[in-house]
């Protein structure tokens, strides 16, 4: 017998873990432009 569909609880499984990629997509945004941030102060203290 199949079971019966829960159609809330997938959807809500399905947002929370688009929800953790999100923010992890958005956590490594913000590693990357904290690195390249000296970079490009430097390079405005050199010109």
């Amino acid at each position: 017998m199949a079971k019966k569909p829960n159609y809330d609880q997938e959807r809500r499984d399905r947002d929370r873990i688009k929800a953790a990629k999100k923010a992890e997509k958005a956590e490594k945004a913000k590693a990357a432009k904290t690195e390249r941030k000296p970079d490009d102060a430097n390079e405005a203290e050199a010109k």
